[in-house]
């Protein structure tokens, strides 16, 4: 069985065993992967999504890595990653079509160039457009799902389906997609408003500036680890709580932004549990809040 599925699968893609995922996430932590695969194209990916299902493979999606932690023990399994042919950006008038493995900010860069206004906010963004629909990523009082006017999904039974706005469901770092185990964003549709490009550069040199005064560099990371709780900043809540500075092996609560953990050199995931897990009951000791991850924990 293990030879002809891996026959069958090594059909659809770039496929490596037992890939290190710390190669790819942001924060360079993770172990193993027991089949690593990177699609050809939407065909090549459903074909990778119904061999799990024939052989009852657990199945797990990544993009560009950059809010994932995963275990040292590594993902059982097949892990997909979206990469080059989902990477792509189209302009028509007013709106922008992604690929889910395109970054955001090259997206907000593209509307830029076409006086597209919107996207000013995630210029510094790393991550992909999948994962930034999945979890309505945003900053700076803004967020993706307020521009986004459609997103094409691959459902886990190989279906290709449409979610308009309103079906997405967008609620803070949330959407219908990480609530329920419906499928794969192929790409999305953004409806932007045209605006001057030298009013587009001053928002984007503005918010840069506000990144790299506020935003520890220089370390890996996979930014914040822990969502705002209603009405409050999680950053705030963490450094109060006297936790900036805390070190578990080679992951660092960081001096900067109390909200990120950074790897300072072969930190592993129990490291960053254990900051989680201190950080957590500090904050709930002092303030009486469970603070909520934002980071993707697999394996």
């Amino acid at each position: 069985m293990k030879k002809s599925f891996l026959e069958a699968l090594k059909q659809n893609g770039e496929l490596s065993v037992n890939e290190p995922m710390k190669n790819h996430t942001s924060l360079r932590i993770g172990g193993p992967a027991e089949y690593f695969i990177k699609p050809k194209d939407v065909s090549a990916l459903k074909r990778c999504v119904m061999l799990a299902k024939e052989y009852n493979i657990p199945l797990t999606i990544v993009g560009k890595g950059t809010n994932l932690l995963v275990k040292d023990r590594g993902i059982c399994g097949i892990v997909i990653k979206l990469d080059r042919g989902f990477d792509y950006i189209k302009v028509d008038g007013n709106t922008i079509k992604a690929g889910a493995s395109s970054l955001l900010a090259a997206v907000s860069l593209k509307a830029m160039k076409y006086e597209l206004g919107g996207l000013e906010w995630a210029v510094g963004i790393p991550g992909s457009v999948g994962g930034a629909i999945i979890m309505n990523a945003g900053a700076y009082g803004f967020s993706i799902g307020e521009v986004t006017e459609r997103v094409k999904v691959l459902s886990y039974t190989g279906e290709i389906l449409e979610f308009s706005k309103e079906q997405m469901n967008f609620t803070y770092r949330s959407s219908i997609l990480r609530e329920k185990k419906i499928g794969i964003v192929l790409e999305a549709i953004f409806n932007l408003a045209h605006a001057d490009e030298m009013f587009i550069k001053e928002q984007m040199k503005k918010y840069i500036v506000k990144r790299r005064l506020t935003q520890p560099r220089g370390y890996p990371s996979a930014g914040s680890i822990f969502e705002n709780p209603p009405g409050n900043s999680a950053g705030k809540l963490i450094e109060l709580a006297g936790c900036k500075g805390l070190r578990a092996g080679n992951a660092l609560v960081s001096e900067k932004h109390a909200n990120w953990i950074v790897n300072l050199g072969g930190a592993t995931a129990k490291d960053v549990v254990t900051l989680i897990n201190i950080i957590k009951d500090k904050v709930k000791s002092k303030f009486d809040i469970d603070l909520q991850l934002e980071v993707r924990v697999l394996g």
